[in-house]
This record gives C-alpha cells, structure tokens and sequence, in this order.
C-alpha cells in the first residue's frame, strides 16, 4: 500500500479491526519511510451480475425481483418474513456460487422452484403456474401430480 503522503510503498498495518457489519476490515498503517499514519477499508468486491431475460435483454441482476416473486407465491401461507429471507438468501448464494458473468433468468427461476418446493408445496405451485406459463387446468394438474408423487 502507497503512503497517501509521500508516495513510498513501505507501510505496515499497526491494528486491524472490523467495520460495519464485519463487511469492512479497517486498517490502521504507518508508513515506514514518512512514519505518518493513515486508515484504509478493505471490502470484498462485489460480482457484477447480469440476467438474460426470456426475450435476450441483458439486465443487471435484483435481488428485490425475486423477493417480490417468492412474497406474491407465498401470500396468505403460513411462512415468516425470515423463512421468505432466509430462501432468498439461500437463492442469492447458489446463484453467486455459479460464479458466472451471465445467468439466464430461466436458471434463476429454477433455483427459486426448487426452493419454494421445500419450503411450501402452495407457494412452490403458484410461483410454477407464474414462471413456466400454464396455458390450462391440464398443465397445472401436471404441477400438482409432480409434487403428490415426490
């Protein structure tokens, strides 16, 4: 680390500590060549994700949408804030795990299916019959029958 006062690149970190959260480490340094002292935040840099969308559009990943998505499938059923939170969590984890640059909506939509169904059956088959389109009662039967026989 360069010394923001005289440029050298001899500094020692004299105390660590966490910041915020424990996202953020703080450092305190001194420069071995001036002996001033100055502070510097360490953080973790975030991977810049985008979705590709059904229709090919590129659009920068939103944890929001998929809460937004598990919140309406999961409405007037009998789980928690933190259950929903602690599934989006889990859903945002394996999609970064993927370490990828791009990820298909369709990926990500299976992720959550996955999830839902074992969290709730209900929310599982109302986020279903959103995200793959059922076009009649036939098709959403198909759903139901998949979850009765597992």
């Amino acid at each position: 680390m360069k010394c923001p006062y005289c440029g050298e690149d001899n500094t020692r970190v004299i105390d660590s500590r966490p910041a915020e959260d424990n996202s953020i480490i703080r450092r305190r340094r001194q420069c071995d060549s001036c002996t001033k002292r100055f502070t510097t935040y360490e953080k973790v840099e975030a991977i810049s994700l985008v979705v590709i969308k059904k229709d090919l559009n590129r659009e920068p990943y939103d944890r929001t949408k998929i809460e937004a998505g598990i919140f309406r499938s999961c409405h007037k059923r009998p789980i928690s804030v933190d259950q929903i939170n602690g599934v989006v969590d889990e859903i945002e984890t394996a999609i970064f795990n993927m370490e990828e640059k791009e990820i298909p909506s369709s990926e990500i939509g299976e992720i959550v299916m996955d999830k839902l169904k074992n969290l709730d059956a209900v929310a599982y088959v109302r986020f279903a019959s959103v995200y793959r389109e059922f076009k009649d009662v036939a098709t959403f039967m198909d759903e139901i029958k998949k979850i009765l026989d597992n």
